[in-house]
């Protein structure tokens, strides 16, 4: 079976607020919720990829802080290992260039979100800190 090793951005706000990715139609499990991010290209850290992507995603420059979680998925036809990690938008305002909408939420509130399988370590990481 196939093996993505993919890097998540839990990035937060000025309010403490964490920027939520719904997944457009066109994307694999569309309409599920995720912590923007993506694939990790050879010889790539999981933070030089979260810059990268957050760059191309959300049209921001992030800072990288520490893990959350590194969590892995098997899906029906592929697993996916998702590390997370603390970060914050220095420049830029994020808009959803491939998801279908972002929100900010408190941290109380992002588990009414029905998110992507791989997301949820994640999120009971953020939680189970509060």
């Amino acid at each position: 079976m196939k093996k993505v090793n993919v890097a998540g951005a839990v990035i937060f706000n000025e309010k403490n607020e964490i920027l939520c990715a719904q997944r457009s139609p066109s994307m694999s499990l569309p309409g599920l919720w995720e912590f923007p991010g993506g694939k990790i290209e050879p010889g790539e850290s999981p933070e030089q990829c979260l810059v990268r992507e957050i760059r191309e995603e959300l049209d921001c420059l992030i800072e990288v802080h520490e893990r959350i979680a590194d969590a892995t998925h098997s899906y029906p036809n592929l697993v996916v290992r998702l590390i997370t990690y603390k970060a914050k938008i220095m420049e830029g305002a994020p808009a959803p260039k491939e998801h279908a909408q972002l929100v900010w939420l408190p941290l109380s509130e992002i588990a009414s979100l029905d998110w992507a399988p791989a997301d949820i370590p994640t999120v009971r990481a953020l939680l189970a800190d509060n």
